[in-house]
């Protein structure tokens, strides 16, 4: 019988003219564009000098469209890449986007507010258009938020200036746990979304003789090896 319906269904389709009805086509996940950095939206990388969004330990982009903010984050991890905005540069009281790649192989955005130490998801998500994906294990996703926002505790007005908290780590079954590193990077700065910069910082594996307690040990070290021991 289902032959016979298929047959019928290929006759049908040949004697109207009509073809057999096909899916849509599924539009894949474009790309991160980093040479638009600094132009027409501000960008922060950090990893290795010279990373892109492919290549960073951590990349975060914004720019204005209309009354939204589109960001765009991506990290090296399986599990999730978020961004806080933060009043002070320490965790607690931030207003957090996250990118959670789940058991089913999908990318979602989160909406978290940090108690303390430890982030609380919030039911009500200002996120929308958002898009997601994992691939190379990384996790990369876009997403708009509005700029202004009703006046609530939870969800900052981007209109304002707010520190910018980095964070990434593993997640289990969907769920977030704690991020890769203890001491994840924050803006020097507060952030305006009116203006765009592209700002590199080097992760700890690329910053051991720039720091000016490293250079100044390395001072002493050289004098010290110079004037020879007692």
């Amino acid at each position: 019988i289902l032959v016979l319906v298929f047959y019928l269904v290929i006759i049908y389709s040949d004697y109207t003219g009509y073809p057999f009805p096909t899916a849509p086509p599924v539009d894949p996940f474009a790309k991160i564009r980093v040479d638009d950095c600094g132009k027409t939206k501000g960008c922060f990388r950090y990893g290795k000098p010279g990373c892109n969004a492919e290549t960073c330990d951590y990349f975060l982009s914004y720019r204005r469209i209309g009354a939204d903010v589109e960001f765009e984050l991506s990290a090296d991890t399986d599990g999730w890449v978020a961004v806080g905005f933060s009043s002070d540069k320490k965790m607690g009281g931030d207003d957090v986007m996250a990118c959670v790649h789940d058991d089913n192989g999908r990318v979602r955005i989160h909406h978290f507010y940090n108690v303390g130490q430890w982030a609380k998801e919030i039911q009500r998500n200002p996120a929308r258009d958002e898009e997601g994906v994992f691939e190379n294990n990384r996790v990369t996703c876009r997403f708009k938020r509005p700029v202004y926002v009703p006046r609530e505790e939870t969800i900052v007005d981007l209109h304002l200036s707010w520190y910018y908290l980095f964070a990434w780590g593993p997640a289990i079954q969907g769920s977030i746990t704690r991020h890769d590193i203890d001491s994840p990077p924050v803006s020097e700065r507060v952030v305006s979304i009116y203006k765009y910069e592209d700002i590199f910082m080097p992760s700890a594996a690329y910053q051991t003789f720039s720091s000016p307690f490293c250079l100044l040990l390395i001072v002493a070290l050289t004098f010290y090896l110079l004037m020879g021991t007692p």
